[in-house]
């Protein structure tokens, strides 16, 4: 009986410090969450560095490249999805179908995150080049005279597009878009050449993304087009 009380008395004493050490703990929890510890990894050779708690990330300041990129891929996209926009009512070819909401969709989806990019820090989402005129000038939505970026069709060439139907406007609109596709690719070669662009990681991912995307469709629509003609 002895033996028993004391083994009753010892697992109460135990239970009750096993009880004490988790409510500190947990009670501790709150006060150390609002202490996030921020780690600086040093450079090779040198100590990590531990950082105030209210330190915060400053996003690296983007070239003139960078952004101009950013602002005329917006453009170009936009008018890659105006020409998709064509395809309901003029064609019943399910590859033309299934192509065209499948660049829509994407191509739009590039667009908002162009757009975040640019205005997470604090830049226009507009793109103006100056010196348009001529052949080489295009009408924006506002009216208003653009240069064309490199691949994107002409006011004639979107012009004959709107007018065509069935076989002649998929055949516009494959021609249309593999020019349209090859140009963003010049655009993401113009900025790897510019020392000091592309180096931002969002960005980089991004230009790469397009680049890889971009052949891949390219490939289809030719595919596509030799199909076409041989029928």
């Amino acid at each position: 009986m002895k033996t028993e009380k004391l083994t009753r008395t010892f697992c109460g004493s135990f239970a009750s410090l096993l009880l004490g050490v988790v409510f500190a703990t947990v009670c501790a929890l709150p006060a150390m969450a609002q202490r996030p510890v921020i780690v600086q990894p040093g450079a090779p050779g040198q100590p990590t560095r531990v950082l105030p708690s209210d330190t915060r990330a400053v996003l690296p300041e983007p070239s003139a490249k960078d952004v101009e990129f950013m602002q005329g891929m917006i453009m170009h996209h936009a008018q890659a999805v105006e020409m998709t926009d064509m395809i309901a009512e003029r064609t019943d070819n399910r590859d033309v179908h299934l192509l065209g909401a499948r660049i829509r969709q994407s191509q739009a989806d590039e667009m908002e995150f162009m757009t975040r990019w640019l205005k997470l820090r604090g830049e226009s989402t507009e793109h103006e080049m100056p010196g348009a005129h001529d052949a080489h000038a295009g009408h924006g939505r506002n009216g208003g005279h653009q240069m064309l970026m490199p691949g994107m069709l002409t006011p004639q060439q979107m012009k004959e597009l709107a007018q065509a139907k069935g076989a002649e406007f998929d055949r516009l609109f494959l021609t249309g878009m593999i020019q349209h596709h090859e140009g963003a690719l010049v655009m993401v070669e113009e900025l790897f050449t510019v020392s000091g662009a592309g180096q931002d990681a969002e960005l980089f991912n991004f230009a790469t993304d397009v680049d890889t995307g971009q052949r891949v469709e390219i490939r289809s629509m030719q595919m596509l087009l030799e199909r076409m003609a041989r029928k």
